[in-house]
């Protein structure tokens, strides 16, 4: 099943990077998993809010339903009902590679020798062109799946590789040939007629968490889908892992040693507060951060308040650590979504003022301590101290529960140019000087490292530090290829 599409897109003034996707998946006989997988994205939708998708199979046949916009704007009963069967491939998007429409939606469908598959990925592959040209040596000019019928993402560059794989005996068996060829970042949800696979790159950049149903297994992002649906947390997927599940329960078969790097960005900003990744919860990472941020950055003011809500667990650490009294200082309009940044300055803080109003009587003739998790561009910390300024604030001491973002992502958030960064171009001074606060506090990259309670060596700091666990060529991203460096 297949729609015109509808495109939707919500104002979003908040100046972060943005996480590309959420993935979900279930194997659950007897059970609804179209609704199951409605319930898992909804749990994933702060993960992509430009379109949401959702594959089943009845163990004969796959049907798909898909298009642009929230996972409430998408679906209805009428859209779920007919999605029957035992196995489900769900996704929500934020595009990093391949533009916003309705062809770029995911799951990506597409036919392969051993039946159909659809796919969900969440991530971004660095060497797409690359692969897009072996598909083209191996398909010529019948593309497979979703490659073929216009999309332009990476996601349906892997779905026309499965589709190209006629030298295997199985979809298991191409998927063990193909993933180790992909390159960059990607936790893979997929699913043919009769079995439901996962996949996590070797660094483990995004995670990916196995769940147990009490009639199956659940497949997600994060573990805040889990508790939604009443799955129980197994474990982690593992680095370089790929997963199968059908009537004989969940097999595990590697495909590439791991090399574990998972994203720091998720603990500062992009998982839900109520998740846990590698045993840690997001949300105690974060508090830590406030208090260390304080321990670094004091200031003698009157309150604490937070940029909601991104900037509210940090907040409640800096106000625990430093005694000052912790208060809501800003009002969030929570029917303004983050789908769609707009292009122009002017419309980000236009956006900036319609999803966040100071209240006057709590901060007028107060110093007041804003807490938020990162400055990207700067905008949205430069209209949100006028605000405060215009509603009366007597100081403004901006706090920021990570280091400054200096380099772009290139595993799946969305940053922007390294030249549009305003870190990379400005110091802290400078950085505080531009967006008119009196004093500007950024967490020491050893403190924000120490509150996730994982090693160094086993994160990805990049966009904080420039070092890449995967060598990259910024000169090929400034000409428009891909940033892989040639083996």
């Amino acid at each position: 099943m297949q729609n015109d599409g509808r495109l939707t897109h919500v104002l979003d003034p908040e100046d972060k990077g943005q996480d590309e996707c959420g993935v979900f998946g279930v194997w659950a006989p007897g059970e609804d998993v179209a609704s199951l997988t409605y319930f898992g994205l909804y749990a994933l939708q702060h993960r992509g809010q430009e379109s949401a998708g959702i594959a089943t199979s009845n163990g004969k046949q796959i049907l798909i339903y898909k298009d642009m916009g929230l996972v409430s704007q998408v679906f209805n009963e009428d859209h779920l009902h007919p999605l029957t069967g035992h196995i489900a491939v769900g996704h929500v998007r934020y595009a990093t590679t391949g533009k916003s429409h309705w062809q770029n939606a995911q799951p990506t469908l597409g036919p392969t020798p051993f039946g159909t598959v659809a796919l969900g990925h969440n991530g971004n592959l660095i060497n797409t062109q690359a692969l897009m040209a072996k598909v083209r040596d191996d398909a010529g000019e019948d593309l497979t799946g979703e490659l073929g019928r216009g999309s332009s993402t990476d996601t349906a560059v892997i779905t026309a590789l499965l589709g190209a794989a006629d030298n295997y005996d199985s979809l298991e068996e191409a998927a063990l040939g193909i993933l180790p060829a992909l390159k960059g970042a990607f936790t893979l949800v997929f699913m043919d007629e009769g079995t439901l696979y996962a996949a996590r790159d070797p660094y483990g950049f995004r995670p990916l968490v196995l769940g147990r149903l009490s009639a199956g297994w659940v497949v997600a992002s994060e573990t805040a889908a889990l508790d939604i649906i009443g799955a129980t947390f197994v474990r982690e997927i593992e680095p370089g892992e790929l997963l199968i599940i059908n009537e004989a329960g969940p097999r595990s078969v590697r495909f590439a040693d791991a090399t574990p790097k998972g994203c720091i960005f998720e603990y500062v900003y992009l998982a839900r507060p109520d998740t846990k990744i590698a045993g840690r919860g997001v949300n105690a990472s974060r508090n830590e951060m406030g208090r260390a941020l304080a321990r670094e950055h004091p200031v003698d003011a009157d309150i604490v308040i937070a940029t909601p809500d991104s900037g509210t667990p940090a907040a409640i650490g800096y106000a625990q650590e430093s005694g000052i009294p912790y208060a809501q200082g800003l009002v969030k309009n929570a029917y303004v979504g983050r789908t769609f940044i707009q292009p122009t300055q002017t419309m980000r803080q236009l956006g900036i003022r319609l999803k966040l109003n100071p209240m006057r009587e709590v901060i007028e003739g107060k110093r007041i301590v804003v807490v938020d998790d990162s400055i990207v561009r700067g905008n949205t910390q430069r209209a949100l101290v006028r605000m405060l300024r215009e509603a009366g604030a007597a100081e403004i001491h901006v706090r920021i529960s990570s280091p400054p973002v200096e380099w772009p992502c290139y595993f799946g958030i969305d940053f922007a140019t390294r030249a549009e960064l305003i870190a990379s171009g400005l110091n802290v001074d400078e950085i505080c000087q531009s967006i008119g606060a009196d004093t500007l506090g950024f967490i020491s990259p050893e403190g924000m490292i120490a509150a996730t309670t994982i090693p160094e060596s086993k994160l990805c700091t990049a966009c904080f530090s420039g070092k890449y666990p995967i060598p990259v060529d910024h000169a090929k991203v400034a000409a428009g290829l891909d940033p892989a460096v040639e083996e």
